[in-house]
């Protein structure tokens, strides 16, 4: 037994946005998601797109400064938390890098970060590595060049260097990490790695 159409209802569009309508839609993205002040910005610019906007000028970057004075959004945190759970999942100061570009942080907070990011690329390229299965982590070892220099090309789209991606490659499944790119999670805390 078939339903009869029922004739659709047509939508009305949303009100045009005001300043209050766009400081709530502000708070309510940053409530919801962990945010740089770019990112807030395009999200705010969007909207009053889409929306149409009622009253004086738009201000969206006005909004997303006023976010980050209350402290609702910060770049430096942000930043800081992008990069540590990129590393931890294996991907590289490339990759991290250009997800920062991406969410508009600036260049002072990036650099803030960089040595962080430095300290930790041997780190997230054994972790990529054997989440991948390359190199010492790899069940037998790639017999071909061409096996081999996939394995380097899926770890240089991940962000790491030519010559650590090389050097990781090259070591042989069950052989043991040198010590020149033992991670730094494995060194003693007095002594050097």
């Amino acid at each position: 037994m078939a339903m009869p159409d029922r004739p659709r209802r047509e939508r009305r569009p949303p009100p045009p946005l005001d300043a209050a309508a766009l400081d709530r839609l502000a708070l309510r993205y940053v409530e919801r998601f962990a945010t740089s002040r770019g990112k807030l910005t395009d999200y705010l610019r969007r909207k009053v797109r889409e929306r149409g906007w009622e009253g004086p000028a738009a201000d969206p970057a006005g909004v997303a400064e006023r976010m980050a004075g209350f402290g609702y959004v910060d770049d430096r945190a942000f930043a800081e938390a992008r990069a540590g759970a990129m590393t931890r999942r294996g991907l590289g100061e490339r990759r991290v890098r250009d997800a920062f570009r991406a969410a508009k942080i600036g260049e002072e907070d990036a650099a803030e970060i960089a040595p962080a990011l430095a300290d930790a690329a041997v780190d997230a390229a054994l972790t990529f590595a054997r989440r991948r299965r390359i190199g010492p982590y790899a069940a037998a070892a790639p017999v071909d060049r061409a096996a081999r220099e996939k394995q380097v090309a899926a770890m240089l789209r991940a962000g790491h260097s030519m010559s650590l991606a090389r050097r990781i490659v090259a070591i042989a499944p069950g052989e043991p990490i040198p010590d020149d790119l033992a991670p730094l999670s494995r060194c003693d805390a007095e002594e050097p790695c």
